[in-house]
């Protein structure tokens, strides 16, 4: 009789124990470009605030050992969207506007593939989009044509087709190289008002990919010359004001308990643009590598009515992952076809995932899979490498040299900087992870999936 009585009471008056998880979350997905693992005061900067993503972290997890699947622009979005290797699906390469990558027509990603947006949409959430897409600048290619309502943002890196690139609204170019200075806070403002229209009415996806901080680098005057950091440090100060910005909307609505923000980056820093380029801290190298410095990302997470305050996940997770964990915590359908990432919700929810503690992660470089991690050790393959000899200053390339890496293992638990060769010590474990590796590596090259082409 007493449930009973406190079921009719549920019913009336909506709560439940379970209530706040019932509820269908808001995502917001904020995703930089070419920031370092130490760029963020939370993760030891000491040059750069950034106290409104500090804030997330405390308020929510921090994630030590987040792992994006490239080091480079194109492949680690294929792979953030989709679920999956940028190999799986035919996009393991940087696209260039008008360039054809070697195969015939332009390309991009395959309208078969799913995106998280389009997943999403089909469970009744508004989605909107804004910045840096680089998935393929034709049509059939672009965030609308792939689950996205609304679109605000340029079709690929800031640094290319210098002189002609585009700002594009939806479908549509509006204009011809805006500023620079502003597209932070011009991304920020259409994030916001899409909130501030949108709360209330259904459950919504934002995913806000900022051109920033790849080269060339700039910011508004508010916070022009305000780092400590130089303008690389005024360029991630201006990312924390816009994440301050996302949050307040949040806030403001009444939707913040109930939203999972989700901030990180691309991959590593462009190490040869010196003071113009982030810092991985303590991990080897950048972006165009396979060492940590290349693939590991800070990521921090909130989402106030399910993720406990002030957590720290050292398990290895992937920017993967964040597709079937965005679909488990909304109750979308997966994609049809295969994914290579793992719902990480008991993670958010503060339980234990043993599985993380065994699981592989293979490092792609362009088509080569070239390195393997499992737990603590790290397997590389002897491959062609390069490091920079003379950094740039004041957006200028610097120098760097190219060296031959030899066959690796590396035990990241106590050599975080990859530093010390270990595999003469311990052969049984490097044969291991290499036989996964070129097991893995046949595997893959059998079920990839063709890339997107049109001849328009």
């Amino acid at each position: 009789m007493r449930n009973l009585f406190i079921m009719l009471l549920s019913g009336i008056f909506g709560f439940s124990s379970s209530n706040k998880e019932n509820k269908t979350p808001n995502i917001v997905l904020i995703f930089t470009d070419d920031q370092g693992y130490a760029d963020l005061s939370c993760f030891g900067s000491k040059t750069i605030s950034t106290p409104n993503i500090d804030h997330l972290a405390e308020n929510g997890m921090k994630f030590s050992d987040f792992h994006v699947a490239a080091s480079v622009c194109t492949p680690s979005r294929a792979a953030l969207l989709t679920g999956c290797y940028p190999n799986r699906i035919g996009l393991p390469k940087v696209l260039f506007p008008g360039r054809v990558g070697g195969l015939k027509g332009n390309t991009g990603i395959n309208p078969k593939e799913e995106t998280i947006a389009e997943l999403l949409k089909q469970n009744g959430y508004a989605t909107a989009m804004a910045g840096k897409w680089h998935l393929g600048d034709k049509k059939m290619f672009l965030p609308l044509q792939h689950g996205f309502d609304q679109y605000l943002g340029i079709p690929y890196s800031n640094d290319m087709n210098r002189g002609n690139l585009p700002l594009m609204k939806d479908n549509d170019v509006i204009e011809i190289e805006p500023d620079q200075a502003l597209l932070t806070r011009r991304y920020t403002e259409f994030c916001v008002d899409f909130i501030n229209n949108q709360a209330g009415k259904s459950p919504f996806f934002v995913y806000l990919a900022h051109s920033m901080p790849h080269i060339p680098i700039d910011a508004s005057d508010k916070f022009k010359g305000k780092s400590k950091g130089g303008l690389y440090g005024d360029v991630i100060e201006e990312i924390d004001w816009s994440v301050g910005e996302i949050v307040k909307a949040l806030k403001e609505n009444g939707v913040l308990d109930n939203t999972l923000v989700i901030f990180t980056s691309d991959n590593g820093p462009w190490l040869s643009f010196g003071n113009h380029a982030g810092s991985a801290g303590e991990l080897r190298s950048g972006k165009f590598s396979i060492f940590e410095g290349g693939f590991r990302e800070p990521c921090v997470m909130s989402w106030p009515d399910v993720i406990p305050q002030g957590k720290v996940c050292d398990k290895l997770v992937t920017s993967m992952d964040l597709l079937p964990t965005i679909c488990q915590v909304t109750g979308a359908k997966l994609p049809s076809k295969k994914i290579d990432g793992v719902s990480i919700l008991s993670i958010l929810k503060g339980k234990r995932m043993t599985a993380l503690s065994n699981r592989y992660f293979y490092y792609y470089l362009d088509e080569k899979l070239l390195a393997i991690r499992k737990g603590k050790w790290k397997y590389i393959l002897p491959h062609n490498s390069r490091f920079v000899t003379e950094p740039g200053k004041d957006g200028k390339n610097g120098k760097s040299k190219s060296f031959m890496q030899p066959e690796a293992l590396y035990n990241l638990d106590k050599d975080i900087a990859e530093s010390k060769n270990v595999i003469g010590e311990n052969p049984e474990i490097a044969e291991e992870l290499k036989s996964a590796l070129e097991a893995f590596e046949s595997t893959l090259k059998k079920e990839a999936r063709p890339v997107g082409i049109t001849e328009n």
